[in-house]
């Protein structure tokens, strides 16, 4: 009860926060978090790619360029739509391509030494953004309501839906900056640190399903939202915030090292 009421205390009023994306406070969460994880290979050869600046002011990158004509065939590489059961080799057609082969394209230019250095630093801050998109749970939605863009639901009675609820509105509203909240993050061993770096990252798709199918489970079209479904589920923006910087690093630490 006591947590409770002190979230209820810390958690402002709605925000305008409207973006159709994990917010901009959470791709640099992320960023921050794998920051603090990288080799000193790894941050030599990012400090270089990016000029000096850092993973948390590249990580929205991907969702700046997105009004550009010139890069709207990387729009799909933001999302993959699974069915609730089954494998990604299931769902129809990636023909344009998805999140999966976003980031695995990304992986492999920038382990290809004959890459220009322009281009390596184009698909480093593409990779950045994709990790975190991945671990916004509803990027891993179901394609019948577009990750639940068609859920409509009422959060501190004003619209909103499933999508964004996820992407802007529960982190907006928690009223931290990305370093206080990646500086009051949940403390992790080492060993857990290491299982949650492991796998592949389709490995990490199933994860997240997993816990998409928990949301959907837990809401419907037209519900009304508020504090307390923040305060059941901000361990879960907490968890996915966590796993996404810890991945991060692991994957530029792989590339770099």
């Amino acid at each position: 009860m006591k947590n409770l009421i002190w979230l209820l205390l810390l958690f402002p009023l709605l925000s305008a926060a409207t973006e159709p994306f994990w917010s901009a406070t959470g791709h640099r969460v992320i960023g921050r978090v794998a920051e603090v994880q990288l080799s000193a290979k790894a941050r030599k050869m990012v400090d270089k790619l990016l000029g000096g600046q850092s993973l948390a002011e590249a990580a929205t990158f991907a969702d700046d360029i997105k009004s550009e004509p010139a890069f709207r065939k990387f729009s799909p590489w933001h999302y993959v739509n699974l069915l609730p059961q089954g494998t990604y080799q299931e769902v129809a057609d990636h023909a344009d391509g998805d999140i999966v082969k976003g980031i695995t394209y990304c992986i492999s230019v920038l382990k290809d030494k004959s890459t220009s250095e322009a281009d390596q630093a184009f698909y480093l801050k593409l990779l950045i953004h994709f990790i975190g998109d991945l671990h916004q749970p509803l990027h891993v939605g179901r394609v019948e309501d577009r990750g639940g863009n068609k859920i409509q639901l009422q959060w501190f009675d004003r619209g909103t839906n499933l999508h964004r609820l996820w992407d802007s509105n529960l982190i907006e509203d928690y009223g931290m900056s990305y370093m206080e909240l990646a500086e009051n993050l949940p403390k992790w061993s080492k060993t857990k640190i290491r299982e949650v770096q492991g796998g592949e990252v389709l490995d990490w798709v199933y994860e997240v399903r997993d816990v998409v199918n928990r949301i959907y489970d837990g809401v419907q079209s037209g519900d009304k939202l508020s504090y307390r479904y923040s305060y059941d589920w901000w361990p879960t923006v907490e968890d996915q915030l966590l796993r996404g910087g810890l991945r991060l690093a692991a994957v530029l630490n792989e590339i770099y090292d």
